[in-house]
């Protein structure tokens, strides 16, 4: 039985207006690489991100990876911090339907890369932290644990007690419906930029999820 959401928070609960990560490594990631005195070119930077190399990577330069991953999220408080007093991070339309999903009596959790309190700080910008039951950003106890590892997943639902069966993951990117198969959860896209092959649902928009989860819940219990 459904008993439980987890989301994704980036483009699939708020949107950065001219945001591209290519811009954010040109504007903001770089510039805080050169001040460690490190620089990963964009390419490298790129596969880092899609998990295709170890945050580990960065050791290559001399340089223990936390804290060069701190450092960049650091840098990232202060960019996320300048769009929102400029009003180019907003929510979507439609997240006003977590109010009905939490109405239903499912538990809810925000999963995301970011750093746990750059996460924490777009929710709470507009209000959306009162929905969730947990929130969960990168853990630098394990960075390469980050979507579409597992591991964030299953941490949320060991906060949440659930069971992966009890549970969908919704994303709007490839690391998020990866990161629930990984999990053994099923998965929703919300189609905001890409339809994502291999989803077991696709929604246009959290409305269409909200019929999604009633017909769920009012689904026949397996004998």
């Amino acid at each position: 039985m459904l008993r439980g959401l987890i989301f994704d928070v980036d483009e699939t609960l708020v949107y950065y207006e001219g945001y591209t990560l290519k811009r954010w490594y040109d504007e903001v990631g770089r510039p805080a690489m050169e001040k460690l005195g490190v620089v990963l070119d964009w390419e490298t930077f790129r596969k880092i991100v899609r998990g295709e190399l170890s945050r580990k990577y960065v050791e290559h330069f001399g340089i223990e990876h936390v804290k060069f991953w701190k450092a960049i999220d650091r840098a990232n408080r202060v960019y996320r911090e300048r769009l929102l007093s400029e009003g180019r991070i907003r929510p979507f339309p439609d997240v006003e339907a977590l109010r009905e999903l939490k109405k239903l009596g499912l538990k809810l959790a925000a999963v995301s890369n970011a750093s746990q309190d750059n996460t924490e700080l777009v929710l709470k910008a507009f209000g959306l932290d009162r929905y969730f039951d947990v929130i969960l950003g990168k853990d630098y106890r394990y960075l390469d644990g980050v979507k579409p590892n597992p591991y964030l997943i299953r941490k949320a639902l060991n906060a949440l007690s659930l069971n992966p069966g009890e549970v969908f993951i919704v994303g709007d990117s490839p690391n998020d419906i990866l990161a629930g198969k990984n999990a053994g959860i099923k998965t929703v896209n919300v189609i905001r930029f890409e339809r994502v092959p291999g989803a077991d649902y696709y929604v246009r928009n959290l409305w269409e999820l909200v019929e999604i989860v009633k017909g769920a819940l009012h689904a026949p219990a397996d004998r």
